[in-house]
């Protein structure tokens, strides 16, 4: 399909720099495309009364790490600024990162994070360039490893905001926890699954007071969720590779869920990416451990996810690609039309919507 298929005009005004608070106090556009009424205006607290007993919700449990460091490359005499978002753990010591400007770097600079220049203080962070790719991505060789450098990267980095609100203002500590779901717990992601930020523990209360189960998943949300697509056909686009992980015990109590006829809803499209990967052609989900790079665009078949709650997300991107796939691309145009007039707040800490599917053959 054409990428320009799924491109929408959005006002900047409508891009969301902090969330609401409480987080359950964020506004809820429920999309039926099959039913009496396609819209309905609803918050997040209404969330319990729109999902039926019986049925599960699947979270997103990653947690986010202070990934964005900001450092000097020091070469010779000369010195220069440079900002990196750590993407990928190689190793013990070495990490993946985006690093701008990138041709400010060569292999074999170093860089100083954090202040001071003794890396066995915990208030500096220094690292080799080991390699550097053609993208701004650089492997970066840190004097620490293990614990050390985890505690440093805490003690120096900030939280990894996408890039349409770190354009616009800096990280600060108040991103620490709002950039953060509360029922975070498995280490590894470089962005936060979005949809889990809306949840309290009073609303999980509330549900399962309704008798709506909440189950956990693990993917290790990377860069590539913000990435735009910039091929001209969806064919044509390379997706990111994430690690995700859903447990034996997991599979088991879905699968039972799923076989008495109640419904699985996916919180995120995170969550919804992952059960689809480990589900078989059957959809029956199955244990899973180990990288998806699923491409989901409009055609393609759902194997397992019944219902998708999901934040509302960027022109031509994979999720709204998803998010269409799911619903139809007529009814999600009409959705962020809809979301656009009523001044909806859009993106990572946005207002959500929760999808049914559109009737498939």
């Amino acid at each position: 399909m054409r990428t320009d298929l799924f491109d929408f005009e959005l006002p900047e005004e409508l891009i969301a720099l902090r969330p609401v608070h409480p987080r359950d106090a964020a506004r809820l556009l429920v999309v039926h495309p099959d039913g009496a009424e396609l819209l309905a205006d609803k918050v997040m607290t209404d969330l319990p009364s729109l999902i039926a007993p019986g049925d599960a919700l699947v979270l997103n449990d990653t947690r986010v790490i202070p990934a964005a460091l900001r450092g000097v490359r020091r070469r010779g005499d000369a010195t220069a600024p440079i900002s990196a978002n750590l993407i990928e753990r190689l190793d013990d010591r070495r990490w993946q990162a985006l690093v701008r400007p990138a041709k400010r770097l060569e292999a074999g600079d170093r860089i100083q994070f954090g202040e001071g220049g003794n890396a066995c203080m915990l208030g500096a962070l220094d690292a080799i360039v080991e390699a550097k790719g053609q993208g701004g991505e650089v492997t970066l060789a840190f004097d620490l490893s293990g614990p050390a450098l985890h505690d440093a990267i805490e003690a120096q980095g900030a939280m990894p905001l996408p890039p349409y609100i770190a354009a616009r203002r800096a990280a600060d500590d108040q991103d620490r926890s709002d950039y953060q779901t509360t029922f975070a717990r498995e280490e590894g992601a470089v962005a936060a699954p979005t949809a889990g930020l809306h949840f309290t523990g009073d609303l999980i209360e509330a549900l399962e007071a309704r008798g709506i189960t909440c189950h956990f998943v693990t993917l290790h949300v990377g860069p590539g969720t913000f990435l735009p697509v910039r091929a001209e056909e969806t064919s044509d686009h390379e997706m990111h590779a994430e690690h995700g992980v859903v447990s034996t015990q997991v599979a088991f109590a879905l699968n039972a869920i799923k076989s008495r006829g109640n419904r699985i809803v996916a919180v995120g499209t995170t969550s919804l990416r992952l059960l689809e990967s480990a589900a078989d052609e059957f959809g029956t989900l199955k244990p899973f451990s180990g990288e998806t790079d699923i491409f989901i665009t409009p055609g393609y078949c759902f194997r397992f996810v019944d219902r998708l709650l999901t934040n509302f997300h960027l022109p031509r991107s994979t999720l709204f690609m998803l998010v269409a796939a799911f619903s139809g691309l007529d009814t999600m145009k009409q959705a962020y039309a809809h979301a656009v007039a009523e001044r909806y707040r859009f993106y990572s800490y946005g207002d959500a919507c929760l999808l049914s599917p559109a009737e498939r053959l």
